[in-house]
C-alpha cells in the first residue's frame, strides 16, 4: 500500500500538480442485530481503494478508483490532475494550504480482542440472552439489540513527503426496550439510544457492557414509563445526562465551530453556522463553567487517531476557554483562509469521497460536581436521561431536543419519573446558562458514528466526552 499511494503521488506531480495526496483505504465491516426473540440481520462487507487529491493552477482536483493496478492508479492520478485544470477555469480565488511538517509514521488503536475473531454464534448469543431479559419485563412489546464492528487500515502519502500508516477497530453495542400502550410507544435504551455505544477497541467493549445484566433495569424503567407522568411545562431548572448532553453539544457546539460552514464552503446538507469568524475571542459563547475541547489524541474515542487525512498530526485544542470561543475546527485551507495552521480535522468517509472538515472528540471539560450533591443542590427542576429525537436549525442556533426518560427535582431530590421530556433553547444563551458540570469521576466518551455531512453524504464516526451538568432557567415540556 505504501508504493501505491506514493506512485499515486508522483504520477499527479509528473502531470502537472502543485501538490498532491492520496489515501488508500481498506475497511471490513460486519452489523448484527435482533428484535424481538428473533435474529433480525447478520450482514458484513469490504471495501478497497484510492483517493487522489492534486492542485493544479490554485484548484482542486479529487479522482478515486477500487481498480488498485498500477497503471489504473497512475491514471486515476492523472484524472484528479485532469479535473483540477479544468476546475481551475472557473475559480475565483486561488487554494492556499496552511504549512504543515513531513511526517513517515505508524499508528494503531486499541483492540485487546479482535472482535473479527469472535464467531457469530457468540455473538448472537449475548444478543439473544439480552433480549430474552428485555422481554421477561412485562410491558415490554418489543426489542431490539445490535452490535456492529468495523477495522480501517489506511496509508496517507503527500508530495510534500508524508508516508503514514493507521489501523483502528471500532466495537459498537446498545439495546432498547419498547413499552407499548393503546396510544403510546415508548423506549428505554442501554447505554445509549440510536444504537448504543461504540468506541475505538474490541470485543472487550461490548463485554464491559453487560447488556444482559442491565436489561432487566432497562426493562422494567420502560414499563414504568406507560405510566409516568407527562414532562411539565415552562421554565425550570434542567439537569442533563452525559449522554444527551454529548448530543447537544454535538449540535450546539460541534457543527457551529465547524470552519468549512462558517466560510460558506460546506453548507449544502448540514447547514451553516451563527459564529463568524470575527467572533473568535469576543463572543461569549457560555458562561465560565463552559470549556470546550476538540481532541483527537483520546484513546478509544471514535474521534481519535494518529493523523487526519491531510496528514495532520491529531492534536488538542480549546474550542472555548471559560465561556469564550477561542478556536474553530479547521483544514489547511480553512485554516489558512484566517491566518492559522491547520487543527487537524479533516476527514474523509472512505478512499472514494474527499475529506472535509470533521469533528474530532469534541468534549465539555469535566467540572467539580458529584451528581448526587448537583441534585441535592437543585431546590426544584428536572433530571432528564437519553435522547430520543431532536431539531435544530440550518444556523444551529435554535433548538428542540426530547429525551427518552427524566425525574422531577424537588426538595433536591429525585422525585416521580416523567415520560418524554423535552426542553427548547437558543445556543448562546442556553450554554450561559450553565452554572455547574460534574467532575471527571462522571465524565465519559460518547461515540457518534452516524454524523452525516456533505454532498454526496458522508458519515463520520465522532465523539464527545461529557459529564452531567445543570442550567437554569431551560423551557421544558414543548408542545404539551
Amino acid at each position: 500500500m505504501r508504493d501505491i499511494v506514493s506512485n499515486a503521488v508522483d504520477a499527479a506531480v509528473a502531470a502537472g500538480a502543485e501538490y498532491a495526496d492520496a489515501r488508500v483505504v481498506s475497511s471490513r465491516r460486519e452489523e448484527l442485530s435482533v428484535r424481538t426473540g428473533r435474529v433480525e440481520a447478520v450482514e458484513s462487507g469490504e471495501s478497497l481503494g484510492i483517493g487522489v487529491r492534486a492542485i493544479v493552477d490554485g484548484a482542486w482536483g479529487f479522482a478515486a478508483s477500487s481498480d488498485l493496478d498500477a497503471a489504473s492508479v497512475a491514471e486515476t492520478a492523472r484524472r484528479a490532475v485532469r479535473i483540477a485544470r479544468a476546475s481551475a477555469t472557473t475559480r475565483r480565488d486561488p487554494v492556499r494550504l496552511a504549512p504543515v511538517d513531513a511526517y513517515r509514521d505508524a499508528w494503531t488503536g486499541p483492540c485487546e480482542i479482535d472482535p473479527f475473531a469472535v464467531s457469530v454464534e457468540d455473538k448472537l448469543g449475548l444478543m439473544l440472552a439480552a433480549d430474552e431479559a428485555l422481554r421477561a419485563q412485562r410491558g415490554v412489546a418489543v426489542s431490539k439489540v445490535a452490535l456492529d464492528f468495523l477495522v480501517v487500515e489506511k496509508v496517507f502519502a503527500s508530495s510534500i513527503g508524508s508516508l503514514i500508516e493507521q489501523r483502528y477497530t471500532e466495537s459498537g453495542a446498545g439495546m432498547t426496550a419498547y413499552a407499548v400502550s393503546d396510544d403510546e410507544v415508548l423506549p428505554r435504551s442501554y447505554p445509549n439510544s440510536h444504537g448504543g455505544q461504540a468506541v475505538q477497541g474490541g470485543w472487550e467493549a461490548v463485554l464491559a457492557l453487560d447488556l444482559a445484566g442491565e436489561a432487566p433495569r432497562v426493562a422494567e424503567q420502560a414499563a414504568a414509563l406507560l405510566t409516568a407522568a407527562p414532562c411539565p411545562s415552562g421554565p425550570t431548572t434542567l439537569i442533563i445526562d452525559g449522554s444527551q448532553l454529548a448530543l447537544q453539544v454535538h449540535e450546539s457546539i460541534g457543527h457551529p465551530t465547524e470552519l468549512d460552514r462558517i466560510l460558506g464552503d460546506e453548507a449544502a446538507f448540514a447547514g451553516t453556522s451563527f459564529v463568524s469568524t470575527d467572533d473568535l475571542g469576543t463572543l461569549r459563547y457560555g458562561s465560565e463553567h463552559v470549556t470546550v475541547t476538540a481532541d483527537a489524541t483520546i484513546p478509544g474515542s471514535l474521534g481519535s487517531f494518529g493523523y487526519d487525512d491531510e496528514g495532520v498530526p491529531a492534536q488538542r485544542d480549546h474550542l472555548i476557554t471559560r465561556g469564550v470561543l477561542t478556536s474553530l475546527q479547521s483544514s489547511r485551507e480553512s485554516a489558512a483562509a484566517i491566518g492559522r495552521t491547520s487543527n487537524g480535522c479533516m476527514r474523509a468517509d472512505g478512499w472514494n469521497r474527499i475529506p472535509l472538515v470533521r469533528m474530532t472528540t469534541v468534549s465539555l471539560e469535566p467540572g467539580d460536581w458529584s451528581l448526587a450533591d448537583l441534585i441535592a443542590d437543585t431546590e426544584d427542576g428536572l433530571y432528564v436521561e437519553t435522547n430520543n429525537s431532536w431539531s435544530i436549525d440550518d444556523r444551529r442556533l435554535n433548538f428542540q431536543f426530547a429525551c427518552e426518560i427524566g425525574w422531577e427535582i424537588k426538595g433536591g431530590k429525585l422525585g416521580r419519573m416523567v415520560k418524554s421530556p423535552n426542553y427548547t433553547g437558543i445556543t448562546p444563551r442556553f450554554w450561559g446558562s450553565c452554572d455547574a458540570v460534574c467532575s471527571a469521576e462522571h465524565w465519559r466518551v460518547w461515540g457518534v458514528p452516524n454524523c452525516g455531512k456533505g454532498e454526496p453524504m458522508q458519515v463520520a464516526h465522532v465523539a464527545h466526552g461529557t459529564a452531567p451538568a445543570r442550567f437554569r432557567d431551560v423551557e421544558a415540556g414543548v408542545g404539551r
